[in-house]
């Protein structure tokens, strides 16, 4: 085995487990005794000091291993735990999740304490939450079966039965994805056919192992006589049965190690509380409270802007923030980025990377985080078009998620149908085309009320409608099949290679993860906080879950809204509440320190450019439509097209894109071929007034592009501007795409 891949030597004695671990890391690791309660903040090592408290314990003969458990909530974090006790010469600690623990404990003791085997495990609930739905008349579809499931978990965690789910819905404010009497109705049902089958569900394994050792006290001391010792991570995420759980395993005793931080709870729809962390004092007077607030992790910009966004917090959780403390050297200053629309958002950042990447940040080292994971499709559009390798984490690719393949099916059908001819709407009209076919699955002019798998359905689908609006407005004359085209095409550019990637993932699927840089989008009101976070409660979350992705960060940290939707478009969008006091020119609220960060809300030359009015330079009249704007003319306006040259760039650039394996409108988009066939210019400088060449397009494709005007043929003088470049510039990596390239 190379050195490399060896683990470390155990150390050799107790004391030589706690070199290196700061002062407070170092109080973890020797408080053995009694109960101890350890607030860690983000990046401030907690997995370093628990794991360091086990072994020194093993070490100093204080605790034997087979006596510790030790749980988490995911099988990756109670891997790396189990990990890195065997690198520390504590090997025989059990690491394990809340059920993975429970679900060995029930397995041994299920014959003696009920008699036969355990019932059968159904690790996927859908289907029976389908039959249950069935037995009691109500129909749901895909989605809202998952979300209905999602809503059983819920009350199963919080211990609610199902007569009182309604009530316990109101009271938490939980927006319901159907009527919480037919919910009730389902739960019912559900419960009844799963003891018919005799089959549990992953929240049995918990209820039951709960209820075996509250009736069978011999089996509860065994369990007790095993663990001595507990160790419980990540302790802000617990649920109410988990607690309880919990509370019989430790059964009265004090040896209980909790490590938590209340600013990042951000599971509260799963049932999750920090409840029990900020309660752990009133519960254990006597108990050890130890802080971790070194930050290892966050340069102290990074740091800065974490602390100043907590400092405006509100809630319980709030009033027990940590202030950390940064031990890095000073990195660069975050960037607060205003965009004129969310397509010159993703170049914009897909731009940014390029240049991190070319300076040497590996591209997994990288992240973009959002709030849902429908924002990303435009990101993966961005990075295929930029030829950035990218990566998706907790969610499908958008032209691979369940509801995206069947529409795309749905509207090739149509296409083929003769578009909307046969339900009475106009073929010219492609977005009431696509509204009215994925109307039939879900689409509505209205987002559904709350979160969930329904309104990630709905997110999906009005994505599309979006994307056919934009498509349309760019070409006039397109028609349905046209739209499949370019759905085709998007689909094929976006499957990049994923070995070496930059990471897109929700805030939510970032949670334990870090990066060198991170990059946060869509940080205006309505997404950030999201629309349906309507309570203070809900609202706070939000601003946590904020938190979290800030404290991913490294070195490099971005920020950045857009103020519309799409190109053209009213820019009615305001940044997020929660950067107000942070990012430059905004109003300190609830005690930002320092007035806010440092870094400037920039006006990115390499976005989406801000121009003057534009006039049609036919009549001209004001232009305001973005299709116009890049004809630089009116619709109606006479054109001065040469279809001679048109033809020969629709050629010229087909080639260029499979040289580049790309779609055409990575090179130039119709429009732009449209308005070169029409002005026909003789030099640079014209060229360069065109809408959607900038300067790279101008250096990788001007020559071509003027050869052709002049009647010549494309890369004859062999100059950078021509195909002999091949697409690459002299660095080896693909060019970036011009800001303007994807005005579709």
């Amino acid at each position: 085995m190379p050195p490399s891949t060896q683990f470390p030597e155990p150390p050799e004695g107790a004391d030589a487990v706690l070199a290196g671990l700061d002062p407070e890391q170092r109080a973890v690791a020797t408080a053995l005794r009694g109960p101890v309660c350890v607030l860690a903040g983000a990046g401030t090592g907690k997995t370093r000091a628990i794991t360091h408290r086990i072994a020194y314990g093993v070490r100093a003969g204080i605790v034997q291993p087979a006596s510790v458990l030790a749980v988490t909530f995911t099988a990756r974090a109670a891997g790396e735990m189990r990990g890195r006790l065997r690198q520390l010469g504590a090997g025989g600690v059990q690491a394990r999740t809340f059920h993975a623990a429970a679900l060995r404990q029930l397995q041994y003791f299920w014959p003696r304490a009920v008699g036969g085997p355990l019932p059968q495990l159904v690790e996927r609930k859908i289907q029976l939450v389908a039959e249950a739905a069935a037995r009691v008349r109500i129909r749901l579809d895909r989605n809202e079966l998952r979300d209905v499931a999602g809503e059983i978990e819920w009350a199963k965690v919080t211990q609610t039965v199902p007569e009182d789910y309604p009530a316990a819905a109101a009271k938490s404010g939980r927006e319901a994805p159907r009527d919480p009497a037919e919910i009730s109705r389902v739960y019912t049902a559900y419960e009844q056919l799963k003891r018919e089958r005799s089959v549990i569900d992953f929240e049995d394994v918990l209820l039951l192992t709960v209820g075996v050792l509250e009736e069978r006290y011999d089996v509860a001391e065994q369990v007790r006589s095993q663990y001595q010792h507990f160790v419980v991570d990540e302790y802000q995420d617990v649920s109410p049965l988990q607690q309880r759980l919990l509370d019989l395993w430790v059964g009265g005793r004090g040896n209980l190690c909790v490590v938590g931080d209340a600013s990042q709870t951000i599971y509260s729809f799963t049932g999750a509380t920090p409840e029990f962390l900020l309660g752990f004092r009133a519960r254990y007077p006597d108990a050890t409270v130890v802080k971790l607030v070194r930050d290892y992790r966050s340069t102290p910009q990074v740091v800065h802007l974490a602390n100043g966004l907590l400092a405006q917090a509100r809630g319980q959780a709030a009033a027990h923030r940590l202030e950390l403390v940064s031990q890095r050297e000073p990195g660069p200053e975050p960037t607060f980025t205003e965009y004129a629309d969310e397509p010159a958002e993703a170049e914009g950042t897909a731009r940014r990377i390029r240049d991190l990447v070319a300076g040497g940040v590996r591209p997994s080292e990288i992240a973009i985080l959002y709030r849902v994971n429908a924002q990303s499709e435009v990101y993966e559009q961005a990075l295929a078009d930029a030829g950035v390798p990218y990566q998706l984490r907790g969610a499908e690719r958008f032209f691979e998620r369940p509801e995206v393949r069947e529409a795309g099916m749905l509207l090739r059908g149509a296409a083929r149908a003769g578009g909307g001819a046969g339900a009475g709407l106009d073929e010219a009209d492609v977005p009431a085309q696509v509204r009215a076919v994925l109307g039939s699955r879900g689409w509505t002019p209205e987002p559904p009320a709350g979160s969930g798998a329904v309104r990630d359905r709905w997110e999906s689908l009005a994505a599309l409608v979006r994307l056919a609006e934009d498509f349309v407005r760019a070409r006039p004359d397109a028609t349905l099949a046209d739209l499949v085209a370019e759905l085709d095409e998007r689909a094929n550019a976006q499957h990049a290679p994923t070995v070496e990637g930059v990471t897109l993932a929700s805030l939510h699927a970032a949670k334990g993860l870090e990066w060198d840089a991170v990059f946060l989008v869509g940080l205006s009101e309505g997404m950030m906080p999201i629309t349906y976070a309507r309570t203070d409660e809900q609202v706070e979350e939000e601003r946590r879950l904020l938190y979290v992705g800030v404290t991913r960060a490294r070195s490099h940290l971005a920020l950045s809204w857009s103020l519309s939707r799409a190109p053209g478009g009213r820019a009615g969008r305001r940044p997020s509440r929660f950067l107000t006091g942070l990012r430059p020119g905004s109003a300190a609220r609830g005690g930002a320190p320092g007035g806010g960060v440092r870094a400037g809300v920039e006006r990115p030359a390499g976005g989406r450019r801000r121009r003057g009015p534009v006039h049609c330079r036919v009549c001209g009249r004001s232009l305001s439509e973005a299709g116009e704007i890049k004809l630089m003319r009116c619709e109606d306006c006479p054109s001065e097209l040469d279809e001679g040259l048109y033809e020969r760039l629709r050629e010229w650039r087909s080639e260029q894109a499979r040289q580049l394996g790309q779609p055409p409108y990575c090179v130039f988009t119709d429009k732009t071929l449209l308005a070169i066939a029409e002005t026909v210019p003789s030099d640079a400088a014209a060229l360069t007034r065109i809408a959607g060449v900038g300067a790279r397009k101008l250096r990788r494709f001007g020559a071509d592009v003027l050869a052709l005007c002049a009647g010549e043929e494309p890369g004859s003088d062999g100059g950078e501007g021509g195909t002999a470049g091949s697409g690459k510039t002299p660095g080896g990596a693909l060019d970036e795409p011009d800001e303007d390239s994807l005005e579709k």
